[in-house]
């Protein structure tokens, strides 16, 4: 499940929220077929699209005008839970959270996933001999 949320642009609370859970891609933009619409004049038409990958979420800018994440222009981005977009240079903002359910199950078959149960079983074992 991803929730995306509309701020504020000069109070950083939240205006109003989205929440996808079976979508495996989500476009947002001035146009009325996207599934978040926002009616900015630096908004395109289909601006941003977020793809479910099979390790978490990613942002592709289709923008005219840009998406931003800590100022920085991005063609693609993977997505951290907590992040915030921006849609072109002075637009909108969107803050992302990603269900942590989600992250922990695509997690399990990951390299990083192996790795950390290796740990635990490193700390297991250094646990029992002391």
């Amino acid at each position: 499940m991803i929730t995306l949320t509309l701020l504020h642009p000069l109070q950083e609370v939240p205006v109003q929220s989205w929440t996808f859970k079976n979508e495996s891609t989500i476009r947002v933009g001035r146009a009325s077929d996207n599934e978040v619409v926002l009616y900015s004049a630096v908004v395109s038409r289909y601006h941003l699209e977020f793809k479910k990958t099979e390790q978490s979420w990613e942002a592709i800018n289709l923008g005219a005008n840009g998406t931003y994440v800590n100022g920085k222009s991005i063609t693609i981005v993977s997505l951290v839970d907590g992040m915030t977009l921006r849609l072109a240079n002075s637009g909108p903002k969107i803050l992302v959270k990603i269900d942590s359910e989600f992250l922990r199950q695509n997690a399990e078959d990951s390299f990083a996933r192996k790795a950390f149960k290796e740990q635990i079983l490193k700390r297991s074992r250094d646990t029992l001999i002391n």
